[in-house]
């Protein structure tokens, strides 16, 4: 759960800090970055309530860049208004990330198949290093470092598509899953190896063999909707 500091009657979000305002972006654009952040690593949880006034407070601001992030964070589907209740982080059930997911194999498969023809020597280094050091953090179960490499691992093989139209739909179905793989990442690694699940779809695109790329990069997310699944399952027996 998320902590909750209580300061001269308002609610603070524990891990939210003052913005710094030393750029040239707008001041709605960076309250928008930070919330959106905040979101997507968790620290703002899902059907947890936006208050303005709080936040505003909280990040150094007026509430009119609060209110035009919030905003803008609803038209990407972060954020939900309730007639005469307010602005909440939106929620995800299982059948909406089920769906996002089924959607993931298909696209990450595509983009797969196109990396094993497209890919340079310099992302395939990249990809290496990025390979070990997911290993690294395995061993030393750093869960923030491995959430954090396995996007980059993605990240690249979507690069090497050079397809910027697959990259952009991707990346929007990423994000909308994104603060849901902290509660299982640690249990995944130790259920299904990523490491070696890596491993093979590496091999393949570094062999350039396309279809055997798009299979290993299906199943590996085929397997990780499969593991929510039962996560969700063992968790409505408990």
């Amino acid at each position: 759960m998320l902590l909750i500091a209580v300061k001269k009657g308002l609610k603070f979000v524990e891990n939210l800090t003052k913005l710094n305002l030393d750029n040239y972006k707008p001041l709605r654009d960076v309250v928008f970055e930070n919330l959106r952040e905040a979101i997507l690593e968790g620290k703002l949880k899902p059907g947890q309530r936006l208050m303005e006034v709080q936040l505003a407070e909280q990040l150094g601001v007026s509430r009119t860049p609060v209110r035009e992030a919030i905003r803008k964070l609803e038209l990407e589907g972060l954020v939900v208004m309730l007639p005469r209740k307010g602005a909440y982080v939106a929620n995800m059930s299982l059948k909406d990330i089920m769906d996002v997911l089924e959607v993931r194999a298909s696209l990450e498969g595509l983009a797969a198949y196109l990396a094993a023809e497209r890919i340079s020597d310099e992302d395939i280094k990249k990809l290496k290093d990025i390979s070990e050091e997911f290993q690294k953090s395995t061993l030393e179960s750093d869960v923030d470092a491995l959430l954090k490499l396995d996007v980059e691992f993605h990240e690249c093989i979507f690069k090497a598509t050079n397809n910027k139209k697959l990259i952009q739909l991707i990346n929007s179905l990423w994000e909308q899953v994104y603060r849901f793989r902290v509660t299982y990442m640690s249990a995944y690694d130790t259920s299904h190896n990523i490491v070696e699940e890596h491993k093979y779809l590496l091999d393949a695109i570094i062999k350039g063999d396309s279809e055997l790329s798009k299979k290993y990069a299906t199943e590996h997310i085929e397997k990780a909707e499969q593991f929510m699944i039962d996560k969700a399952m063992i968790s409505k027996d408990l």
